[in-house]
């Protein structure tokens, strides 16, 4: 069984950075497509980007393009989400997500992904 934890969330003034670090362990993240998503108070979960098993490909939501990278290591298990620019509408708690078969048109779809981990927050003070 994969599990995921996330780590790296906190408080950070409009304009900062923050970097967000997904550690899977029971299984390797080598096959897997690692979804982003996050969710803010009254809000639907939304899907902020995926990256490919290699890391050789992403898809990213317009809300983030340009500000939010997504990076691995599978050497070390490892997924990263490094979001520049942060805005207050970033507020949420961000999750990642585990699949051996989201990755494609259809990543933003919560449904997809098998595993999760339990989310971390971040907070963007104005």
């Amino acid at each position: 069984q994969l599990q995921l934890v996330e780590s790296g969330g906190g408080l950070v003034q409009s304009g900062g950075s923050l970097r967000i670090s997904c550690v899977g362990s029971g299984r390797t993240l080598d096959y897997y497509a690692i979804g982003w998503f996050r969710q803010a108070p009254g809000k639907e979960r939304e899907g902020v980007g995926c990256i490919s098993s290699s890391g050789g490909a992403t898809y990213y939501s317009d809300s983030v393009k340009g500000r939010f990278t997504m990076s691995r290591d599978n050497a070390n298990n490892t997924a990263y989400l490094q979001m520049n620019n942060l805005q207050p509408d970033d507020t949420a708690v961000y999750y990642c997500a585990a699949d051996l078969l989201a990755f494609g048109m259809s990543w933003y779809q919560s449904r997809r992904y098998d595993y999760w981990g339990q989310g971390t927050q971040v907070t963007v003070s104005s």
